[in-house]
């Protein structure tokens, strides 16, 4: 006989990735009125911080309304039935910056890396596990580096500590064949539990999710009405009617994520979070989801075409934490030194 379905784990990520999406100016009210309407939907995990992670606030990736100990301290009082999660990114978040949190009532501590540097999470793994927290680690960008390489960086984070490593499609650039194959390969390597974040740059978001499920994936990752960098996320609220419809074991509850997704969330949508021109061009040319504000921004500076700039930064393998390379792009656009091939973007090494 077949076992049944295990139950996936879901994290949201509205309050976090959704950041991007508003120039990180979540209020504390809206802030308190998203996570307690996650807490009533009956989401595993809620994550909060700064788009960039904890440490994020700089002129670099922006300055959040509030002080993430704000954030962290006003979301974890509403939660009666989901667990507090924050982000950190080894060279922007720091040891302290965890601890901070922890003390805040943070459960979960996500390690996030580019994908072919997983050494550099090993300190910060240690430190979660030590301070008696769950950690999971994010291995960003997967889609840049052939399936193998990304199965060894993964055993190092697993070899650290971690509970959980993620295939983490930063650029949404994923097509359902390479998301299955990356989630495969890591829960054959690999002890602990595999997840999958995503972004909706080739209006994949809900397929590649749906694909990392069936693949075996534990946790998944999702944010109301996509919130998120680029194209947003996966919308949750789909994600969630789609496992219903297939049968996929889940406590969350549909209608008020909904609900939520088009009181709360929509509206505070100032760029409209969907599969637009711009948009559609991270997931082509495999760039950093929360480029594409700031190539928008540089596109107007300079009058040069956002697309170009976005095509270069794939050309040139811009990773996440070099946004202030957006400028030299556009810059470089303007005066003629750059020429994009507007066809397709190189070939993922």
């Amino acid at each position: 006989m077949t076992a049944p379905p295990k139950r996936v784990l879901l994290q949201d990520c509205t309050l976090r990735d959704g950041m991007h999406a508003i120039g990180h100016q979540y209020t504390l009210e809206q802030m308190v009125g998203i996570a307690a309407a996650l807490d009533r939907a009956r989401i595993d995990l809620i994550e909060v911080s700064h788009g960039d992670g904890l440490g994020g606030n700089s002129f670099v990736y922006g300055f959040s309304r509030e002080t993430e100990e704000a954030y962290l301290s006003a979301v974890r009082q509403v939660l009666t039935y989901s667990r507090l999660a924050a982000l950190l990114l080894p060279g922007i978040g720091t040891i302290e910056d965890m601890k901070r949190a922890r003390a805040l009532g943070v459960d979960t501590i996500r390690i996030a890396t580019h994908c072919t540097e997983a050494d550099v999470s090993k300190q910060h793994v240690q430190a979660g596990r030590d301070l008696g927290m769950d950690v999971a680690c994010f291995l960003m960008m997967a889609h840049s580096v052939p399936t193998q390489r990304l199965v060894e960086e993964a055993r190092k984070m697993a070899s650290y500590g971690a509970h959980c490593v993620y295939v983490t499609d930063s650029a949404g650039a994923l097509l359902m064949s390479e998301a299955r194959e990356r989630v495969d390969a890591l829960k054959q390597a690999l002890d602990c539990e595999v997840g999958f974040h995503n972004h909706n740059n080739l209006g994949l978001g809900v397929a590649n999710s749906l694909v990392a499920i069936e693949a075996g994936a534990d946790r998944v990752d999702g944010s109301l009405a996509g919130m998120g960098a680029g194209a947003g996320n996966c919308a949750l609220e789909v994600l969630v009617a789609v496992m219903q419809r297939r049968g996929l074991p889940t406590q969350a509850e549909l209608y008020p994520l909904i609900d939520a997704a088009d009181r709360l969330v929509r509206p505070l949508q100032r760029r409209p979070v969907q599969t637009d021109g711009n948009a559609l061009m991270l997931g082509f040319a495999g760039v950093y989801s929360s480029f594409l504000i700031h190539a928008e921004r540089a596109s107007v500076q300079f009058g040069v075409d956002a697309r170009d700039i976005l095509v270069e930064l794939g050309r040139r393998r811009m990773v996440g934490g070099q946004e202030d390379m957006i400028v030299d792009v556009a810059l470089d656009l303007a005066k003629g030194r750059a020429t994009p091939d507007k066809e397709s973007p190189d070939e993922p090494v």
